[in-house]
C-alpha cells in the first residue's frame, strides 16, 4: 500500500506482475489487471473522502440494523 499525500492517491498492490490493462470501477476508483485479466492493484484517487465515506457508510448500515433490531 502506498499513499501519495500531495496527490491525495491510495495505491494497493495485490502483486509484482506487471499491469496490462485497467478498468475504471468508478470516478475515483481504478482496477488494474495482469495480462490474464486478474485483479493486481487498486488506485484510489481523493482517497481521504473516499475511505471516510466508505467507513461512515458502513457505520450508518450498523446503526440502523441495531435501530431496527431494538423496535421489533
Amino acid at each position: 500500500m502506498t499513499y501519495f499525500e500531495q496527490e491525495d492517491i491510495l495505491h494497493l498492490k495485490f502483486s509484482d506482475e506487471p499491469e496490462t490493462g485497467s478498468i475504471e470501477i468508478s470516478p475515483n476508483m481504478t482496477a488494474e489487471l495482469n495480462a490474464e485479466g486478474e485483479l493486481i492493484g487498486l488506485e484510489i484517487l481523493e482517497a481521504t473522502a473516499f475511505i471516510r465515506d466508505a467507513i461512515l457508510e458502513s457505520a450508518q448500515g450498523k446503526l440502523l440494523n441495531l435501530s431496527s433490531a431494538k423496535v421489533s
